[in-house]
């Protein structure tokens, strides 16, 4: 039987991968969900360590897609997956997965690239122009601008919030051109998302232009983050049997949700740590089981600045809204900006590795969070340190070493068209443009 998606806001609305993928968001507003989730037995995790990156990221997320032949769907996650995601060890109990080796230097590379491909897959035979709407608060809109640059067919607009991004991310974001187009958004990135999310159900709009998302909202751009948990699995269960605990420095959710449905289909994890910066909306909802949105606060870790968390209602799906289980499976606690930089600080003395600011909320949470059990942790890196050169090398008074690569983009000229936080002024650019 052929996997659906349902809305939501509607569970009763279901629709195909594809349809799930072109549509980015229902229309009723609801996020697609997975219809079910398969069991996979113990004998695949026992054996995971044997099969390479891309065999397991093709048989995980094989149930999920019934439209694409097995030979494309293996050719997507080739080309996605060209780079690794290493496990390092800082101490006995403790790991980074670098998540950061992708073309943009962030861990979006590779939902990114997944869903670029698999969009151009499903468009390949029509000949409709399809936007792309994106929110950023850094890392998506760079990941997004590199992964469908190019592509034929396919129209990228990136909204992110001006003076809100790191100079380098703003570079990529800006500095790209062809088919992709930077806004920049006089607000908050919680105004882009609201700015994309009113797009997707404006009639005018849908009428004029079709269009889909590339946020973590895409149900294409959220599956193939499962992947590099399982890659962590399989890199530790070939060191040690110590049980796993993750713990993923958190804005919008869709990492730790991606890791909350590789564990929904069998993957061990003992439970997650939701690392958070002083933007704190479900650390507190953890704590008070009620959720209190408000507009974000500007912080360090500026990737994670997310005062309406758009996967918190895939999260409650996970669980059907039942709090205790969602509790006993998630951990979460709120770093400070200057707790952030001494974690930067002493990561950088203690073990002569440098982090960037989200990765040092994770590791943070790490040492925050204690436990008697004979836990392995898991902190997800995020992006490459270089990327937020200013505040790293302020912490460990040393210059960070910049990729060439990253380099590249510092010396290219920045292109962005300005726009308020008025979602007419969105909508007269989609329209008219």
């Amino acid at each position: 039987m052929k996997m659906k998606y349902y809305s939501t806001n509607q569970k009763s609305h279901r629709v195909s991968f594809s349809e799930a993928v072109v549509n980015g968001l229902a229309p009723d507003g609801g996020l697609y969900m997975p219809s079910e989730y398969p069991a996979f037995p113990r004998g695949f995790f026992n054996k995971i360590g044997q099969r390479s990156f891309s065999e397991n990221a093709f048989q995980f997320i094989r149930p999920f897609i019934a439209e694409i032949p097995d030979a494309d769907l293996i050719q997507i996650i080739n080309d996605t997956l060209t780079f690794d995601a290493p496990l390092v060890e800082l101490e006995n109990k403790l790991s980074v997965l670098e998540l950061f080796h992708g073309p943009t230097f962030a861990f979006k590379d590779f939902g990114a690239r997944f869903l670029a491909r698999t969009l151009a897959w499903i468009i390949r035979e029509k000949d409709r122009e399809i936007t792309i709407l994106v929110a950023t608060s850094g890392d998506t809109g760079s990941a997004v601008a590199s992964g469908f640059f190019g592509v034929e067919g396919l129209r990228v607009c990136l909204l992110y919030p001006s003076g809100k991004v790191s100079h380098i991310q703003e570079q990529q974001l800006t500095a790209m051109g062809g088919n992709v187009t930077a806004l920049e958004v006089d607000g908050s990135f919680d105004d882009c998302q609201r700015l994309v999310k009113r797009a997707f159900v404006d009639r005018d709009l849908l009428h004029s232009k079709k269009l889909t998302s590339a946020n973590s909202i895409n149900i294409a751009r959220l599956l193939p983050q499962s992947f590099y948990y399982l890659h962590a699995f399989a890199q530790l269960r070939n060191k040690t049997d110590k049980p796993i605990r993750y713990c993923v420095p958190s804005g919008n959710f869709g990492n730790l949700t991606a890791g909350l449905i590789a564990k929904k289909c069998g993957m061990p994890a003992e439970y997650f740590i939701a690392a958070v910066n002083a933007n704190a909306v479900f650390s507190e909802y953890l704590q008070s089981g009620l959720y209190k949105p408000r507009t974000s606060l500007r912080t360090h870790s500026n990737a994670m600045d997310v005062g309406d968390p758009s996967n918190f209602v895939r999260i409650l799906e996970l669980y059907a809204g039942n709090f205790n289980p969602l509790k006993n499976d998630i951990r979460s606690v709120s770093i400070s900006d200057s707790e952030t930089v001494e974690t930067i600080k002493s990561v950088y003395s203690k073990f002569n590795y440098i982090i960037d600011p989200h990765t040092a909320v994770g590791v943070a949470a790490h040492f925050t969070i204690k436990t008697e059990k004979d836990l392995h942790t898991v902190v997800l890196s995020t992006a490459h340190p270089a990327k937020f050169s200013r505040i790293v090398s302020a912490a460990i008074r040393n210059p960070v070493p910049m990729p060439e690569q990253l380099a590249e983009y510092l010396r290219r000229k920045k292109h962005s068209i300005k726009i308020s936080a008025r979602f007419d002024d969105l909508k007269e650019f989609l329209i008219n443009s």
